[in-house]
């Protein structure tokens, strides 16, 4: 007769081997599918011999061989399929290039071997950004949202500031296609498709297509929106290894930490252009004045003068428009010099929009040499506001997808 004990051995025996077996068999396949990724996208940061090391866009960093066999394409920025997609040689690839690696399922170790590269050149990358970037610029408009009519597919901006404010109609359709920053992100490559319902009264929005005459509405083919913060203020440290300032906000009086990404836009006003913007803003300077900006940087000598036209009202002409026609400010913005965090200097007042965030944030706008919009402070957060989307910078980065 079997005992209790014999029987408590065996009810106890079995179901722990199985359950070792199992767990042997779970690690045994993660350690497979481990071996084997999905398809990934990514830079390409290093080639040696027939290995490209690939950093991924979520950061993840793959050693990947290619073989003699593997299917090596091109494709242009925001090409849509492979049905024009070019055979190029492995080594018409570069560091920088983009690529998308189709893993080889079949193979084994830990090196990733590719059964499909479609490559996009670095070159071509640089040169769609740029051309998005012109095209935002020529019929694009922006501003902060002043209503939202989902149901109609109508978005209400309030654009410029001062004298030079407008409201500004954004009819969207179907086929428009809507994006919103992720959250605590300023890469256009990196918005996510999002229904109209996501974008609310006091976001940032930047929409591109088809303008009227006077630009106070269009028809969107596109529309980039988000919620940012604009902050005031001086700087009371800098961090440069560490890519860091501290502001002390004016309207809060507490104390800032803002992170200076590749992504940020920095820029320092000349004196005489400063006070020019901030006259406008302030509606003491009336909409025919042109010539001023001519005079201001012919005052203002050497660089103000060489970049932005020295004498001769030469500033009206390139950025007044015929008969006189105010230049417009953003343009102005973002025609000012770019400089880097090693520029700028502890005491300084600067003006920027950056990432929702209370104590730390990414900027994504920083404007030196302000002190004199200050004078006008809430025009000029308005102003800097409606420059700082300025839209689709980064729009070819997601072309590999």
């Amino acid at each position: 007769m079997e005992s209790w004990l014999t029987k408590g051995k065996m009810k106890i025996r079995y179901p722990l081997s199985i359950t070792h077996l199992a767990v042997i068999f779970a690690l045994l396949a993660g350690v497979a599918l481990a071996q084997v990724p999905k398809p990934f996208q990514g830079s390409i940061t290093a080639i040696n011999g027939s290995t490209l090391t690939v950093k991924t866009d979520a950061d993840g960093v793959y050693q990947v061989e290619v073989s003699s066999d593997a299917a090596i394409l091109r494709i242009a920025p925001g090409a849509k399929d492979l049905s024009s997609a070019e055979k190029i040689s492995f080594s018409d690839l570069a560091v920088s290039d983009r690529a998308l690696v189709k893993p080889d399922s079949n193979a084994t170790g830990t090196t990733v071997h590719a059964l499909r590269i479609v490559a996009i050149k670095q070159a071509d990358v640089a040169l769609k950004q740029q051309k998005d970037r012109e095209d935002w610029q020529r019929r694009g408009v922006g501003g902060l949202v002043k209503s939202v009519d989902a149901a109609a597919g109508v978005i209400v901006l309030t654009s410029g500031a001062g004298v030079l404010a407008k409201t500004i109609t954004v009819h969207t359709a179907k086929a428009t296609m809507l994006k919103r920053y992720a959250p605590a992100s300023v890469r256009y490559d990196e918005a996510q498709p999002e229904l109209i319902d996501a974008i609310h009264v006091g976001d940032q929005l930047r929409a591109r297509g088809e303008k009227n005459a006077d630009g106070t509405e269009i028809t969107a083919e596109d529309v980039v929106s988000g919620s940012f913060r604009s902050i005031a203020g001086t700087i009371t440290s800098l961090d440069a290894a560490g890519a860091t300032l501290v502001v002390k906000d004016l309207a809060t009086k507490k104390q800032v930490t803002i992170h200076i990404t590749a992504e940020a836009q920095m820029r320092r006003l000349p004196e005489m252009m400063a006070r020019m913007l901030a006259m406008r803003l302030k509606g003491t300077a009336s909409g025919g004045q042109g010539g001023l900006g001519g005079n201001a940087s012919a005052a203002n000598g050497g660089a103000t003068g060489g970049q932005h036209g020295g004498g001769g009202g030469q500033w009206g002409g390139q950025h007044g428009g015929a008969g006189g026609v105010a230049p417009d400010p953003q343009q102005m913005l973002s025609r000012a010099p770019a400089i880097q965090l090693g520029d700028l200097q502890k005491g300084e007042a600067v003006m920027l929009v950056a990432t929702d965030g209370t104590s730390e944030v990414s900027a994504i706008t920083l404007l030196a040499g302000v002190e004199p919009l200050l004078e006008a402070p809430a025009a000029s957060q308005n102003l800097l506001s409606n420059w700082s989307m300025n839209g689709g910078a980064g729009a070819a980065e997601a072309a590999a997808q």
